[in-house]
């Protein structure tokens, strides 16, 4: 099993969800992160003082799919978050040794 981390811009949160439900890959946690890479923030000014936002807001995505599953994923991730540009994000790929169902207690592929 393989947990997928994919952090991407907020508007494309929407399609990356709908293009991940159209190959069937269900189940995921979204959160609200803010961060920095290459893009290195930006400068703004408010009321005539110029400062430097460093952390950008970004949008964290994270499933956890069968081995056989990840590569689709990722492509569709890939695919559907690239607008080209600097600050696109990252994918971040994890092998899980287990995962256990709360409700019921299934273990393993059974329990995604």
């Amino acid at each position: 099993m393989k947990k997928i981390e994919a952090i991407i811009r907020h508007f494309k949160l929407e399609e990356v969800k709908d293009a991940l439900t159209a190959k069937n890959i269900q189940g995921m946690t979204v959160t609200e992160v803010r961060g920095f890479g290459r893009q290195k923030g930006h400068k703004e000014q408010y009321r005539g003082a110029e400062y430097t936002v460093d952390f950008l807001p970004k949008v964290k995505i994270e499933i956890v799919v069968d081995d056989d599953t990840a590569q689709t994923a990722i492509d569709t991730i890939l695919n559907t978050a690239r607008t080209g540009n600097i600050g696109d994000g990252k994918i971040f790929v994890s092998t899980l040794t287990d995962t256990i169902r709360i409700r019921t207690g299934e273990t393993g592929e059974e329990s995604i």
